[in-house]
């Protein structure tokens, strides 16, 4: 521990952002780097705790406490604080593939549980594992290291989300040699098309990581897809082992009156179609669903719901309102949210904080249901009739129960449905096992399925869950894979 009494003297420093209107006007991301001797201040704040929660992921009734890929941050922290960022870069490699993204999109569940937490700000551990990364790239610490050798074991991956990046990675490692099969026209998966470029840059971030995964051995064959170009039996015949790793894709409906109304659409296909678009031809091509002057109606909060907002105002919308049907979280943890769990508080998010800047208010509604679409005579969606709920007990859970007398009205000629995910689709796999929550039946931490030789990992096993998980089950399929194969 390189300053003993520096979570006592130094106070928390967040990375700046942009103004939100200014970044609003465009599609880069908009994180200003913090000053390398600010970076090394906050990571003197690191308390070399007795029992660092901070790098144990576990999942808890408030979703993930603690970092589930067990990065080593008290360690790295101490190295920032030294000025060894080269070995702070080698330690966090050990646990984690691809810090850029996790440094970028991850919710930070470390920092819920991080000691200096519980009655001060916590360490911005997120903003150094970015920065450690970011670094090392920059200083050109990061180059391609293909293995010496070949085992002359074959591996399939199906998805080239995180999950099947990570698996790919370890295994490639190993020596075996690995080829991801990706359906949409470029790898990336949910990294790709799921998240939009403002977030996480396409160009300079994801790019970049692919291509250093190309030129360390891993073959990637994009535009192909399981079941339609080749069947999933094929590949198994084909190789000696197969990963699935699709995620979950198939969205949660709102099967309402009015549902059919045109104006209204699944939340990914909107991110998924803006993104291509701008990859394809800075948006010139016309190929998505374009709010320009539309009156926006989001449905779902998450991070799926504020990238649907954060999108909607670049496209210069008329308006934005984010319906949620749970009540709004409190200013500070409640008495039965307490650390070490996911702290369950209010903020504002990037997209909720540019809307706030440019409407004046925080665009959610909370405890809001939508009981119907109104549609005009050519079926184009006009509004929707909600009402407001209130959360009550009924044989030991929980349901939604309308509050009368609050019924109403709200203007919208496009809605987005951000209500999650309900499972991976699984018309390619018949074969294969689905457990009563619609993903596929393969225990955590053995990763097997049912089909001999095949292993699932991430989203489409464990259902809708954080990028950092999903590395954490490729990282451990990939393990299991290895000792498969290596037994053939």
């Amino acid at each position: 521990m390189g300053k003993p009494t520096g979570f006592l003297e130094i106070a928390r420093k967040d990375q700046v952002d942009q103004d939100p209107k200014s970044r609003v006007k465009h599609w880069q991301e908009f994180h200003e780097k913090m000053p390398k001797k600010d970076i090394e201040s906050q990571a003197a704040r690191c308390m070399d705790c007795g029992v660092p929660f901070c790098h144990n992921g576990v999942q808890l009734s408030s979703g993930a406490s603690g970092c589930p890929i067990n990065n080593l941050i008290p360690d790295w922290n101490d190295m920032l604080y030294r000025d060894q960022w080269e070995e702070a870069l080698k330690l966090l490699l050990k646990t984690n593939n691809f810090p850029e993204f996790t440094g970028r999109v991850c919710p930070a569940p470390c920092e819920g549980s991080c000691v200096l937490g519980i009655n001060e700000p916590p360490v911005t551990i997120k903003n150094h594992e970015y920065s450690i990364i970011e670094n090392a790239f920059a200083k050109g610490w990061i180059k391609a290291n293909p293995p010496k050798t070949r085992s002359g074991k074959t591996v399939a991956i199906i998805g080239s989300g995180p999950a099947g990046l990570a698996a790919a990675d370890e295994l490639n490692k190993l020596g075996h040699t690995v080829t991801v099969f990706e359906r949409d026209d470029r790898a990336g998966g949910l990294l790709m098309y799921g998240i939009p470029n403002m977030k996480l840059d396409k160009w300079q971030v994801v790019d970049r990581r692919i291509q250093l995964m190309k030129d360390e051995g891993i073959e990637f064959k994009t535009g192909i897809e399981i079941g339609k170009d080749i069947s999933f039996q094929e590949l198994k015949l084909q190789n000696d082992s197969v990963i699935i790793a699709t995620g979950s894709t198939l969205p949660r409906d709102l099967p309402v009156p009015g549902r059919e109304g045109k104006g209204i659409h699944f939340a990914m296909d909107f991110l998924r179609l803006n993104t291509k678009s701008l990859l394809d031809s800075e948006l010139k091509d016309g190929k998505y669903i374009n709010a320009a002057g539309k009156k926006v109606v989001v449905i779902g909060g998450g991070d799926t719901g504020t990238d649907c907002v954060a999108t909607s105002l670049r496209h210069k919308c008329e308006s934005v309102t984010q319906l949620e049907i749970l009540p709004r979280p409190a200013d500070e943890r409640t008495a039965d949210n307490p650390w070490p769990e996911f702290p369950l508080v209010y903020s504002l998010d990037y997209g909720q904080e540019e809307a706030k800047a440019i409407q004046g208010e925080d665009p959610r509604q909370y405890l809001m249901m939508t009981k119907s679409f109104d549609l005009n005579d050519q079926g184009e969606v006009t509004g929707l009739n909600v009402v407001e709920i209130e959360w009550i007990e009924q044989n030991g859970r929980k349901i939604p129960q309308e509050v009368r007398g609050t019924e109403k009205k709200i203007e919208a000629d496009m809605v987005l449905l951000a209500m999650g995910f309900i499972g991976p689709e699984r018309e390619a796999f018949q074969e294969i096992e689905f457990d009563k929550q619609g993903n596929i039946t393969a225990e955590y931490g053995k990763y097997v399925t049912n089909e001999q030789g095949v292993f699932a990992a991430g989203d489409c096993r464990r259902g809708q869950s954080l990028v950092v998980w999903a590395i954490n089950e490729g990282r451990e399929a990939a393990a299991v894979c290895n000792d498969y194969i290596s037994n053939l």
